[in-house]
C-alpha cells in the first residue's frame, strides 16, 4: 500500500515513516501544501494523511483542490486542532476521517486500514475495455473462455490504461504509478512491460491493442474485426 503523508513537523514525519515502513507500507512524505498537492494529484496513492496547518497552502485548500480534480483517494485529516468546527470543515471539504494529535499509533493504523477497506469496496469492480476483462481479485485478463494471469506490475500498468480509456498515459505517469516516485525505473522499463502485457492480450485472443503515440504515451484501442 502506498501512503502520501503531508505534515510539517519533522519529528512526527520521521516517526510515522518508521511506523508505516514497519507495516510494509510505502510512504512519500512532503512538508508543505504545494508539494503535497502536486504529489496527491497523481492519483497513485491508496491513502493520503493530510495535516491542516501547513506552510504555503493549508490542508483544507489542498483537499478542496483534490476533490475538485476528482481525486477520490481516501484522506485522513491529521491536526492539533480539536474544535468541532475544524472537524466539520475537514469533512465538508471531502475528508474521509479525522484524527486529532496527539494520537495512539494503534488508532492511526486502524483508521488507515478502515479507509483502505472502504476504498476496496468501491474500486474492487472488475474492469472492461472492448472484449477484454480485467479481474482485480485474481489479476487475470479474460477474453471469451481464454484467460491468463498478470504479474503485479503488468496488472497495475493495464489497470491504469483501462481506468483512463480515453486518455493517453505518458511514460512518466506509468513510471510513477507502477514503480513509484523514488524509483530509478527508466522509459525502457515501461516499454518492456508494455510488451509483456501486449503478448498476454494476444494470448487470450482479444482485439484490444495498446497503442503508442510517439513522444506522448500509450492508450487502448479496440481494433476493427475484418
Amino acid at each position: 500500500m502506498r501512503i502520501l503523508l503531508v505534515e510539517d513537523e519533522s519529528g512526527l514525519v520521521d516517526a510515522l515513516k518508521a511506523i508505516f515502513t514497519k507495516e510494509n507500507y510505502c510512504v512519500d512524505a512532503l512538508m508543505d501544501g504545494v508539494s503535497g498537492l502536486d504529489y496527491a494529484l497523481t492519483g497513485i496513492y491508496d491513502v493520503i494523511i493530510l495535516d491542516i496547518m501547513l506552510p504555503k497552502r493549508n490542508g483544507l485548500e489542498v483537499l478542496k483542490e483534490l476533490r475538485k480534480a476528482q481525486i477520490e483517494t481516501p484522506v485522513l485529516m491529521l491536526t492539533a486542532k480539536s474544535e468541532l468546527e475544524d472537524k466539520i470543515a475537514g469533512l465538508d471539504c471531502g475528508a474521509d476521517d479525522y484524527l486529532t494529535k496527539p494520537f495512539q499509533t494503534g488508532e492511526l493504523l486502524a483508521r488507515v486500514r478502515a479507509m483502505t477497506r472502504r476504498k476496496g469496496e468501491i474500486t474492487s469492480q472488475d474492469l472492461s475495455f472492448g472484449d477484454l476483462n480485467l479481474k482485480k481479485r485474481t489479476r487475470e485478463i479474460h477474453c471469451d473462455s481464454a484467460s491468463v494471469k498478470l504479474g503485479l506490475k503488468e496488472f497495475v500498468l493495464l489497470e491504469t490504461l483501462m481506468l483512463n480509456p480515453k486518455q493517453i498515459i505518458s511514460k512518466e505517469q506509468l513510471i510513477e504509478k507502477v514503480w513509484g516516485f523514488d524509483s530509478e525505473a527508466e522509459y525502457n522499463n515501461v516499454e518492456v512491460y508494455v510488451s509483456f502485457v501486449r503478448k498476454k492480450i494476444i494470448f487470450v485472443g482479444s482485439a484490444v491493442q495498446i497503442k503508442v503515440n510517439r513522444g506522448i504515451g500509450y492508450y487502448l484501442e479496440m481494433t476493427e474485426s475484418e
